[in-house]
């Protein structure tokens, strides 16, 4: 557990089925999980440099979700919290 500008926060090691779909199209065996404040202006940034989203934003009740592949084939998940949850 970490604290950053007075913010808790957290690591998480999450491991999943050797066989699972969830990093797809990424062939890597991991994912990357990224929790931001501001969703919409990061991505804008990141479409700009030419990045590309994979689908849409997913706008749920504890928060917005967006996922990409970075150049390396890794596929990045961005959070943003909304509601009450943390």
């Amino acid at each position: 557990n970490f604290s950053l500008a007075g913010q808790d926060g957290y690591q998480l090691w999450s491991p999943f089925q050797a066989d699972t779909d969830y990093f797809a199209p990424s062939t890597r065996d991991v994912m990357l999980n990224f929790r931001v404040d501001d969703l919409d202006a990061l991505l804008v940034r990141i479409l700009a440099a030419g990045g590309e989203m994979l689908g849409d934003v997913q706008d749920e009740p504890y928060g917005k979700f967006a996922w990409l592949v970075d150049p390396d084939g890794t596929k990045i998940e961005l959070w943003q919290q909304t509601g009450d949850s943390g």
